[in-house]
Formats: C-alpha cells, structure tokens, sequence
C-alpha cells in the first residue's frame, strides 16, 4: 500500500474513521525522493501582461502612425518577453520514507510515507499501521 503525499493527511483536531489498525515491526528502512515537474499555469496571463506594458512603453514614442508601429513593435516585444519568462518549469522534490514491515497478522507490507522529522523509524521498531479511508498511516506504536 502506497500513501499519497501531504494532501492526504488530516488536520488536527480533525477526527478522521479509522478503517483497522494493525500492529508490527519494522524490517527496513529507505529513505526515497520524489520529484514532481510543476508547470506554471499563469503563462497566458504573462504574456498578456508583456504585450500590455509593451505596448503602453511603445505608445510613448513617435507620433501619428509612427507612434501606432511603435505601439504595435512594443506589444509584440513584450509579448515575447512575457512568453519567454512565464514560461516557467520547476520540480518540486518530496521526501518520503519507504518501510518495509512485517505485520503480527503474518503478512508483509510497504508503506511509503511523507518524512516525518518528527518520527524517526528504525529496523525493528514496533509499529502501529492504521488504515484510514483512501490511505494508510505508520505511526510508532505506542
């Protein structure tokens, strides 16, 4: 079973209906990385924006259709401008944890989960695995 990154978590204070709950011990442990290309999605209006000042910066020069070629020569640079650089792409890397563990029911699962500064796993801790609705959880056993 796969949980999904932060989205699917819930919030405090939040009571969320456990599924089941099922104890074991820790056989390994992996920390992973996942990258996400992340376009952006405001492009259009950048190049809109471009066009815009461009043109406003070109209406300031000349006079008569002089002025309108300006005007027009300014949008279509700032268009471009506004292209190039709204075009952007970035990855976003989340750091998960991959654990490998063995289940008091006999069976064996791999849970890969956000990082959890916070809670720190080791080969052979005691685990609690708690099944929510949608996603599953690994939490140290209390």
């Amino acid at each position: 079973m796969v949980s999904t990154p932060s989205y699917a978590t819930y919030n405090r204070n939040e009571a969320v209906p456990v599924e089941k709950v099922i104890y074991g011990n820790i056989e390994s442990v992996k920390n992973v990385t996942e990258k996400q290309l992340v376009e952006d999605r405001n492009q259009g209006w950048r190049t809109f924006g471009g066009a815009l000042v461009g043109g406003v910066i070109g209406h300031q020069f000349g006079g008569g259709s002089g002025q309108d070629v300006a005007t027009v020569l300014g949008a279509l640079l700032g268009g471009g401008i506004g292209h190039q650089y709204g075009n952007n792409q970035y990855y976003l890397e989340y750091k998960l944890v991959e654990l490998m563990i063995n289940l008091d029911d006999g069976t064996k699962v791999m849970v890969i989960q956000d990082l959890d500064p916070g809670m720190i796993f080791n080969a052979g801790d005691e685990v609690r695995v708690v099944y929510l609705q949608g996603y599953v959880r690994v939490d140290l056993a209390m």
